[in-house]
Protein backbone atom coordinates (compact mmCIF):
# COMPACT_ATOMS: atom_id res chain seq x y z
CA UNK A 1 0.00 0.00 0.00
CA UNK A 2 2.77 2.41 1.05
CA UNK A 3 4.38 2.09 -2.58
CA UNK A 4 1.16 2.23 -4.33
CA UNK A 5 0.40 5.34 -2.60
CA UNK A 6 3.70 6.88 -3.27
CA UNK A 7 3.37 6.05 -7.11
CA UNK A 8 -0.15 7.69 -7.04
CA UNK A 9 1.33 10.65 -5.21
CA UNK A 10 4.24 11.09 -7.95
CA UNK A 11 1.70 10.71 -10.98
CA UNK A 12 -1.03 13.03 -9.33
CA UNK A 13 2.35 15.71 -8.31
CA UNK A 14 3.73 15.33 -12.37
CA UNK A 15 -0.03 15.71 -13.60
CA UNK A 16 -0.87 18.78 -11.46
CA UNK A 17 2.52 20.42 -12.18
CA UNK A 18 1.70 19.73 -16.28
CA UNK A 19 -1.75 20.80 -16.12
CA UNK A 20 -1.15 22.96 -14.20
CA UNK A 21 -23.74 28.60 -6.51
CA UNK A 22 -23.22 30.76 -9.81
CA UNK A 23 -23.89 34.64 -9.87
CA UNK A 24 -26.28 35.81 -12.27
CA UNK A 25 -24.22 39.34 -12.72
CA UNK A 26 -20.73 39.87 -12.71
CA UNK A 27 -20.60 42.92 -10.56
CA UNK A 28 -18.78 41.86 -7.74
CA UNK A 29 -15.87 40.43 -10.09
CA UNK A 30 -15.57 43.79 -11.81
CA UNK A 31 -15.50 45.75 -8.49
CA UNK A 32 -12.61 42.82 -6.73
CA UNK A 33 -10.61 43.56 -9.60
CA UNK A 34 -10.48 47.09 -10.39
CA UNK A 35 -12.81 46.98 -13.38
CA UNK A 36 -14.76 49.75 -14.82
CA UNK A 37 -18.47 49.23 -14.54
CA UNK A 38 -19.04 52.60 -16.84
CA UNK A 39 -16.04 52.78 -19.16
CA UNK A 40 -14.36 56.03 -19.78
CA UNK A 41 -14.67 56.71 -23.50
CA UNK A 42 -11.22 57.68 -24.82
CA UNK A 43 -9.71 58.42 -28.19
CA UNK A 44 -6.12 57.64 -29.17
CA UNK A 45 -5.58 60.22 -31.88
CA UNK A 46 -2.78 59.28 -34.38
CA UNK A 47 0.49 61.24 -33.54
CA UNK A 48 1.82 64.39 -35.52
CA UNK A 49 4.98 63.27 -37.35
CA UNK A 50 7.63 66.42 -37.02
CA UNK A 51 10.45 66.65 -38.94
CA UNK A 52 12.27 64.92 -42.35
CA UNK A 53 14.00 61.87 -40.91
CA UNK A 54 12.70 58.72 -43.01
CA UNK A 55 12.46 56.74 -39.84
CA UNK A 56 9.89 59.19 -38.33
CA UNK A 57 6.81 57.58 -40.32
CA UNK A 58 7.28 53.93 -40.13
CA UNK A 59 8.71 54.24 -35.94
CA UNK A 60 5.44 56.59 -35.37
CA UNK A 61 3.29 53.85 -36.95
CA UNK A 62 4.86 51.33 -34.55
CA UNK A 63 4.53 53.77 -31.69
CA UNK A 64 0.28 54.84 -32.32
CA UNK A 65 -0.58 51.07 -32.74
CA UNK A 66 1.28 50.26 -29.83
CA UNK A 67 -0.48 52.98 -27.64
CA UNK A 68 -3.87 51.90 -29.04
CA UNK A 69 -3.56 49.04 -28.34
CA UNK A 70 -2.83 49.47 -24.70
CA UNK A 71 -5.60 51.25 -23.91
CA UNK A 72 -7.75 49.12 -25.37
CA UNK A 73 -6.48 46.35 -23.23
CA UNK A 74 -7.16 48.44 -19.92
CA UNK A 75 -10.21 47.37 -19.10
CA UNK A 76 -11.31 50.82 -17.77
CA UNK A 77 -11.79 52.38 -21.31
CA UNK A 78 -14.28 52.26 -24.50
CA UNK A 79 -11.92 53.05 -26.88
CA UNK A 80 -13.31 55.70 -29.47
CA UNK A 81 -12.43 53.49 -33.64
CA UNK A 82 -10.19 55.63 -35.35
CA UNK A 83 -12.33 55.41 -38.32
CA UNK A 84 -14.68 57.76 -35.87
CA UNK A 85 -11.75 60.25 -35.38
CA UNK A 86 -11.79 63.64 -36.58
CA UNK A 87 -9.25 63.77 -39.85
CA UNK A 88 -7.09 66.93 -38.26
CA UNK A 89 -4.02 65.37 -35.89
CA UNK A 90 -3.17 67.70 -33.22
CA UNK A 91 0.84 68.06 -32.32
CA UNK A 92 0.09 70.60 -29.63
CA UNK A 93 -2.50 72.17 -26.97
CA UNK A 94 -2.63 74.88 -28.93
CA UNK A 95 -4.02 72.79 -32.31
CA UNK A 96 -6.38 70.77 -30.19
CA UNK A 97 -9.54 71.49 -31.05
CA UNK A 98 -12.06 69.51 -28.24
CA UNK A 99 -15.41 70.40 -29.26
CA UNK A 100 -14.49 68.04 -32.51
CA UNK A 101 -13.76 65.16 -30.59
CA UNK A 102 -16.33 65.25 -27.94
CA UNK A 103 -19.49 65.96 -30.47
CA UNK A 104 -20.41 62.86 -32.39
CA UNK A 105 -19.72 60.70 -34.13
CA UNK A 106 -16.48 60.58 -31.80
CA UNK A 107 -18.07 61.39 -28.83
CA UNK A 108 -15.22 61.20 -26.84
CA UNK A 109 -14.23 62.70 -22.69
CA UNK A 110 -11.09 61.99 -23.23
CA UNK A 111 -8.57 62.16 -26.18
CA UNK A 112 -4.84 61.35 -25.62
CA UNK A 113 -2.52 63.20 -28.57
CA UNK A 114 0.98 64.45 -29.19
CA UNK A 115 3.99 64.84 -31.31
CA UNK A 116 6.29 62.06 -32.61
CA UNK A 117 10.33 63.23 -34.21
CA UNK A 118 12.85 61.38 -34.84
CA UNK A 119 16.40 63.85 -34.55
CA UNK A 120 19.81 62.71 -34.42
CA UNK A 121 19.14 59.23 -33.90
CA UNK A 122 16.80 60.19 -30.92
CA UNK A 123 12.99 59.59 -30.54
CA UNK A 124 11.80 63.26 -28.96
CA UNK A 125 7.63 62.29 -28.37
CA UNK A 126 5.34 64.83 -26.55
CA UNK A 127 2.16 63.44 -25.45
CA UNK A 128 -1.14 65.08 -23.64
CA UNK A 129 -4.39 63.71 -21.91
CA UNK A 130 -7.10 66.14 -22.31
CA UNK A 131 -10.39 66.22 -20.91
CA UNK A 132 -12.70 67.22 -23.87
CA UNK A 133 -15.64 68.23 -21.69
CA UNK A 134 -13.63 70.57 -19.62
CA UNK A 135 -13.41 73.71 -21.75
CA UNK A 136 -11.93 75.42 -18.98
CA UNK A 137 -9.43 73.60 -18.25
CA UNK A 138 -8.90 70.40 -20.15
CA UNK A 139 -5.30 69.74 -19.94
CA UNK A 140 -4.87 65.94 -17.30
CA UNK A 141 -1.61 65.34 -18.28
CA UNK A 142 1.73 66.00 -20.17
CA UNK A 143 4.64 63.65 -20.74
CA UNK A 144 8.18 64.32 -22.70
CA UNK A 145 10.03 61.57 -23.80
CA UNK A 146 13.39 61.50 -25.15
CA UNK A 147 15.40 57.57 -26.28
CA UNK A 148 17.05 56.66 -28.67
CA UNK A 149 15.19 55.75 -31.99
CA UNK A 150 14.21 52.15 -32.86
CA UNK A 151 11.26 49.80 -32.86
CA UNK A 152 11.77 48.46 -29.59
CA UNK A 153 12.01 52.01 -28.15
CA UNK A 154 9.18 53.21 -29.79
CA UNK A 155 7.31 50.19 -28.26
CA UNK A 156 8.54 51.54 -24.85
CA UNK A 157 7.33 55.10 -25.22
CA UNK A 158 3.75 53.79 -26.13
CA UNK A 159 4.02 51.71 -23.08
CA UNK A 160 5.12 54.68 -20.49
CA UNK A 161 2.75 56.66 -22.08
CA UNK A 162 -0.73 54.53 -21.78
CA UNK A 163 0.83 53.33 -17.95
CA UNK A 164 0.77 57.00 -17.32
CA UNK A 165 -3.00 57.65 -18.65
CA UNK A 166 -4.10 54.58 -17.33
CA UNK A 167 -2.56 55.26 -13.96
CA UNK A 168 -4.12 58.65 -13.83
CA UNK A 169 -7.55 57.75 -15.08
CA UNK A 170 -7.87 54.43 -13.70
CA UNK A 171 -7.45 55.16 -9.43
CA UNK A 172 -3.93 55.04 -8.93
CA UNK A 173 -3.68 51.65 -10.47
CA UNK A 174 -0.43 51.52 -12.33
CA UNK A 175 -1.26 50.33 -15.95
CA UNK A 176 0.58 46.63 -16.95
CA UNK A 177 1.65 47.37 -20.14
CA UNK A 178 5.83 47.53 -19.16
CA UNK A 179 5.37 43.81 -17.69
CA UNK A 180 6.48 40.53 -18.85
CA UNK A 181 5.00 37.03 -18.78
CA UNK A 182 7.28 33.94 -17.98
CA UNK A 183 6.08 30.71 -19.54
CA UNK A 184 7.41 27.47 -20.57
CA UNK A 185 7.95 26.58 -24.51
CA UNK A 186 8.79 24.03 -26.71
CA UNK A 187 9.44 25.78 -29.91
CA UNK A 188 13.22 24.92 -29.57
CA UNK A 189 13.02 21.04 -29.10
CA UNK A 190 12.58 21.12 -25.14
CA UNK A 191 10.96 22.68 -22.64
CA UNK A 192 12.60 25.79 -21.66
CA UNK A 193 11.47 29.47 -19.88
CA UNK A 194 10.68 31.47 -22.35
CA UNK A 195 9.56 35.42 -21.65
CA UNK A 196 7.48 37.87 -24.20
CA UNK A 197 6.04 41.35 -23.11
CA UNK A 198 2.24 41.15 -21.81
CA UNK A 199 0.84 41.92 -25.49
CA UNK A 200 3.08 38.69 -26.96
CA UNK A 201 5.82 40.98 -28.36
CA UNK A 202 9.06 40.18 -28.26
CA UNK A 203 9.27 36.82 -27.34
CA UNK A 204 12.75 35.24 -26.61
CA UNK A 205 13.97 32.33 -24.96
CA UNK A 206 15.39 32.70 -20.85
CA UNK A 207 16.95 29.27 -20.27
CA UNK A 208 18.58 26.83 -22.25
CA UNK A 209 19.10 23.92 -20.21
CA UNK A 210 17.92 20.76 -22.80
CA UNK A 211 15.63 19.50 -20.55
CA UNK A 212 12.36 19.58 -19.46
CA UNK A 213 11.97 23.19 -17.12
CA UNK A 214 8.53 24.14 -15.68
CA UNK A 215 6.17 26.70 -13.47
CA UNK A 216 8.65 29.91 -13.83
CA UNK A 217 7.75 32.14 -11.24
CA UNK A 218 9.58 35.57 -11.14
CA UNK A 219 10.59 37.49 -8.28
CA UNK A 220 8.44 40.57 -6.85
CA UNK A 221 11.90 42.72 -7.89
CA UNK A 222 12.02 40.97 -11.25
CA UNK A 223 15.78 40.47 -10.34
CA UNK A 224 15.24 36.30 -10.58
CA UNK A 225 12.98 33.47 -11.64
CA UNK A 226 12.28 30.62 -9.64
CA UNK A 227 11.65 26.86 -11.99
CA UNK A 228 11.45 23.47 -11.89
CA UNK A 229 13.79 21.41 -13.75
CA UNK A 230 14.52 17.81 -14.32
CA UNK A 231 18.08 16.85 -13.63
CA UNK A 232 20.47 13.82 -13.09
CA UNK A 233 18.93 13.67 -9.61
CA UNK A 234 15.54 14.20 -10.61
CA UNK A 235 13.33 17.49 -10.05
CA UNK A 236 15.07 20.64 -8.45
CA UNK A 237 14.11 24.14 -7.95
CA UNK A 238 16.42 26.36 -9.91
CA UNK A 239 17.12 29.85 -9.95
CA UNK A 240 17.94 32.18 -12.45
CA UNK A 241 19.73 35.66 -11.95
CA UNK A 242 18.98 38.22 -14.75
CA UNK A 243 21.73 40.70 -13.00
CA UNK A 244 23.87 37.94 -13.32
CA UNK A 245 22.54 36.50 -16.50
CA UNK A 246 23.15 32.48 -14.89
CA UNK A 247 21.52 30.19 -12.59
CA UNK A 248 22.68 30.59 -8.65
CA UNK A 249 22.39 28.64 -5.77
CA UNK A 250 19.16 27.85 -4.43
CA UNK A 251 20.21 25.58 -1.41
CA UNK A 252 17.95 22.78 -0.41
CA UNK A 253 16.15 23.25 -3.69
CA UNK A 254 16.78 19.35 -4.71
CA UNK A 255 17.67 17.73 -1.53
CA UNK A 256 15.72 14.37 -2.08
CA UNK A 257 12.51 13.53 -3.92
CA UNK A 258 11.08 15.95 -6.42
CA UNK A 259 10.60 19.53 -6.04
CA UNK A 260 8.23 21.44 -7.77
CA UNK A 261 5.69 24.31 -8.42
CA UNK A 262 8.07 27.25 -6.52
CA UNK A 263 6.21 30.63 -5.53
CA UNK A 264 7.42 33.82 -4.01
CA UNK A 265 5.94 35.70 -0.98
CA UNK A 266 5.44 39.31 -2.67
CA UNK A 267 7.97 40.45 -0.65
CA UNK A 268 10.59 38.52 -1.93
CA UNK A 269 11.85 36.76 1.30
CA UNK A 270 10.19 33.97 0.75
CA UNK A 271 9.37 31.23 -1.34
CA UNK A 272 6.94 28.03 -0.96
CA UNK A 273 7.23 24.89 -3.33
CA UNK A 274 6.05 21.24 -3.37
CA UNK A 275 8.48 18.86 -2.52
CA UNK A 276 8.08 15.09 -1.93
CA UNK A 277 11.79 14.59 0.12
CA UNK A 278 9.73 13.58 3.21
CA UNK A 279 7.24 10.84 1.27
CA UNK A 280 3.90 12.56 -0.30
CA UNK A 281 4.53 15.64 -1.56
CA UNK A 282 4.19 18.74 0.77
CA UNK A 283 4.20 22.19 0.80
CA UNK A 284 7.24 23.67 2.14
CA UNK A 285 8.52 27.22 2.30
CA UNK A 286 12.75 28.37 2.81
CA UNK A 287 14.15 31.73 2.59
CA UNK A 288 14.81 33.59 -0.70
CA UNK A 289 18.17 31.37 -1.40
CA UNK A 290 16.84 28.19 -0.28
CA UNK A 291 17.81 27.78 3.05
CA UNK A 292 15.81 26.96 6.23
CA UNK A 293 13.26 24.80 4.23
CA UNK A 294 11.08 23.36 5.95
CA UNK A 295 7.72 21.88 5.27
CA UNK A 296 4.13 23.62 6.47
CA UNK A 297 1.61 20.90 5.16
CA UNK A 298 1.62 17.42 6.73
CA UNK A 299 -1.25 15.99 4.66
CA UNK A 300 -2.87 12.90 3.18
CA UNK A 301 -2.40 13.19 -0.56
CA UNK A 302 -0.12 15.14 -2.56
CA UNK A 303 0.34 19.13 -2.43
CA UNK A 304 1.25 21.19 -4.65
CA UNK A 305 1.14 24.64 -6.21
CA UNK A 306 1.10 26.85 -3.68
CA UNK A 307 0.27 30.25 -4.22
CA UNK A 308 0.93 33.55 -1.29
CA UNK A 309 -1.61 36.00 -0.36
CA UNK A 310 0.28 39.02 -2.10
CA UNK A 311 -1.56 42.09 0.39
CA UNK A 312 -0.31 40.42 3.47
CA UNK A 313 1.86 37.12 2.95
CA UNK A 314 -0.11 35.81 6.17
CA UNK A 315 -1.90 33.12 3.84
CA UNK A 316 -1.00 30.51 1.06
CA UNK A 317 -3.73 28.95 -1.45
CA UNK A 318 -2.76 25.16 -2.83
CA UNK A 319 -3.76 22.19 -4.48
CA UNK A 320 -4.26 18.81 -1.96
CA UNK A 321 -5.50 15.46 -2.81
CA UNK A 322 -6.66 14.44 0.50
CA UNK A 323 -10.06 14.00 -0.60
CA UNK A 324 -9.19 11.62 -3.61
CA UNK A 325 -9.31 14.15 -6.63
CA UNK A 326 -7.20 17.61 -6.30
CA UNK A 327 -8.89 20.46 -4.93
CA UNK A 328 -8.36 24.30 -3.90
CA UNK A 329 -7.16 24.73 -0.05
CA UNK A 330 -6.01 28.08 1.99
CA UNK A 331 -4.18 28.02 5.28
CA UNK A 332 -1.96 30.30 7.18
CA UNK A 333 1.23 30.62 6.08
CA UNK A 334 2.67 28.14 8.98
CA UNK A 335 0.30 25.21 7.52
CA UNK A 336 -2.56 26.39 10.03
CA UNK A 337 -5.91 27.09 9.77
CA UNK A 338 -6.69 24.97 6.32
CA UNK A 339 -10.27 25.63 4.54
CA UNK A 340 -11.45 23.89 1.56
CA UNK A 341 -12.43 26.40 -0.95
CA UNK A 342 -13.78 24.00 -3.89
CA UNK A 343 -16.68 21.93 -3.54
CA UNK A 344 -16.49 19.12 -6.00
CA UNK A 345 -15.18 18.20 -9.85
CA UNK A 346 -11.01 18.49 -10.23
CA UNK A 347 -9.90 21.81 -8.93
CA UNK A 348 -6.01 22.84 -9.92
CA UNK A 349 -3.69 25.89 -10.20
CA UNK A 350 -4.98 28.98 -7.58
CA UNK A 351 -3.55 32.27 -8.14
CA UNK A 352 -4.29 34.52 -5.81
CA UNK A 353 -5.71 38.10 -6.70
CA UNK A 354 -2.78 41.10 -5.90
CA UNK A 355 -5.81 42.35 -3.96
CA UNK A 356 -5.73 39.79 -1.71
CA UNK A 357 -9.52 39.03 -2.41
CA UNK A 358 -9.75 37.05 -5.08
CA UNK A 359 -8.74 33.75 -6.41
CA UNK A 360 -8.46 32.62 -9.80
CA UNK A 361 -8.27 28.46 -10.83
CA UNK A 362 -8.61 25.73 -13.09
CA UNK A 363 -11.72 23.44 -12.41
CA UNK A 364 -13.39 20.98 -14.04
CA UNK A 365 -17.03 20.90 -11.67
CA UNK A 366 -17.98 18.15 -13.82
CA UNK A 367 -15.50 15.58 -13.52
CA UNK A 368 -16.38 12.06 -13.24
CA UNK A 369 -16.79 9.10 -15.02
CA UNK A 370 -17.89 9.68 -18.90
CA UNK A 371 -16.90 13.43 -18.18
CA UNK A 372 -14.80 14.60 -21.34
CA UNK A 373 -12.19 15.95 -18.54
CA UNK A 374 -12.84 19.79 -19.86
CA UNK A 375 -11.38 22.40 -17.57
CA UNK A 376 -12.05 26.40 -17.07
CA UNK A 377 -10.93 28.83 -16.02
CA UNK A 378 -12.91 30.25 -12.57
CA UNK A 379 -12.62 33.31 -10.40
CA UNK A 380 -13.51 32.72 -6.59
CA UNK A 381 -14.07 35.33 -3.64
CA UNK A 382 -12.65 34.25 -1.15
CA UNK A 383 -14.70 35.30 2.18
CA UNK A 384 -18.25 34.37 0.30
CA UNK A 385 -17.26 31.18 -1.74
CA UNK A 386 -18.81 32.71 -4.54
CA UNK A 387 -17.54 31.67 -8.03
CA UNK A 388 -17.94 32.64 -11.55
CA UNK A 389 -16.74 30.84 -14.46
CA UNK A 390 -14.57 33.00 -17.01
CA UNK A 391 -14.25 30.53 -19.87
CA UNK A 392 -16.68 28.27 -21.33
CA UNK A 393 -16.22 24.98 -23.37
CA UNK A 394 -13.01 26.51 -25.34
CA UNK A 395 -10.61 23.57 -25.05
CA UNK A 396 -9.11 22.82 -21.35
CA UNK A 397 -8.20 25.71 -20.00
CA UNK A 398 -5.16 25.84 -17.18
CA UNK A 399 -2.50 27.73 -15.07
CA UNK A 400 -4.16 31.17 -14.61
CA UNK A 401 -1.82 34.11 -13.53
CA UNK A 402 -3.11 37.18 -12.40
CA UNK A 403 -1.88 40.89 -13.31
CA UNK A 404 -0.32 42.96 -11.05
CA UNK A 405 -2.69 45.24 -11.89
CA UNK A 406 -5.59 42.90 -10.85
CA UNK A 407 -7.49 43.64 -13.93
CA UNK A 408 -6.44 40.67 -16.68
CA UNK A 409 -5.46 37.15 -16.02
CA UNK A 410 -3.40 35.05 -18.20
CA UNK A 411 -3.50 31.24 -18.56
CA UNK A 412 -2.78 28.35 -20.89
CA UNK A 413 -5.29 27.15 -23.35
CA UNK A 414 -5.28 23.33 -25.53
CA UNK A 415 -7.34 22.74 -28.40
CA UNK A 416 -6.68 19.98 -30.74
CA UNK A 417 -3.10 19.01 -28.96
CA UNK A 418 -1.76 22.22 -29.16
CA UNK A 419 -1.64 24.46 -26.27
CA UNK A 420 -1.01 28.26 -26.16
CA UNK A 421 -1.01 31.08 -23.63
CA UNK A 422 -3.82 33.40 -23.74
CA UNK A 423 -4.85 36.49 -22.00
CA UNK A 424 -8.64 37.81 -20.73
CA UNK A 425 -9.92 40.75 -18.51
CA UNK A 426 -10.61 39.23 -15.26
CA UNK A 427 -14.57 38.90 -15.60
CA UNK A 428 -13.65 36.77 -18.93
CA UNK A 429 -14.41 38.81 -21.74
CA UNK A 430 -11.64 40.19 -24.71
CA UNK A 431 -9.99 37.06 -24.75
CA UNK A 432 -6.74 37.65 -26.93
CA UNK A 433 -4.30 34.86 -27.85
CA UNK A 434 -0.65 35.89 -27.51
CA UNK A 435 1.73 32.65 -28.61
CA UNK A 436 1.28 30.85 -31.97
CA UNK A 437 4.37 28.55 -32.08
CA UNK A 438 5.34 25.60 -30.11
CA UNK A 439 3.24 24.52 -27.60
CA UNK A 440 3.11 27.25 -24.84
CA UNK A 441 2.37 26.62 -20.85
CA UNK A 442 2.42 27.56 -17.28
CA UNK A 443 2.68 31.44 -18.09
CA UNK A 444 3.28 33.50 -14.94
CA UNK A 445 2.69 37.46 -15.05
CA UNK A 446 5.25 39.22 -13.54
CA UNK A 447 5.05 41.75 -10.63
CA UNK A 448 5.82 44.82 -12.02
Amino acid sequence: MKVASRLFSFAFLLLASLICIPLSAQDWVTTGSNLASHPIRLAAADFKPVGADPQTIPLKAIFDSTLYNDLNNAGIFQMVSKSLAPQATPGSPQEMAPAQWSADPANAAMVAFGAFSVTSGRLVVYGWLFDVTNTANPQVLAQQYNEAASEDMARTIAHRFADAIIARLGGGINGIAETKIYFVSTRTGNKEIWVMDYDGQNQHAVTRLGTISLSPRISPDNSRIAFASLGREGWAIRMYSFDLSRLVTFLGGSAGGSNITPAWSSDGSKVAFSSSRSGDSEIWVSDANGGGAHHITSLKGPNVSPSWNPKTNAQIAFTGGRTGEPQIYIMDQDGSNIQRMTDSGYAVSPSWSPSGGLLTLSWNRKYGPGDPGGQDIYVMEIASKNWLQVTHESGNNDCPSWSPDGRHIVFQRAVNGRTQIWTMLADGTQQRQLTFSGNNTMPNWSWK
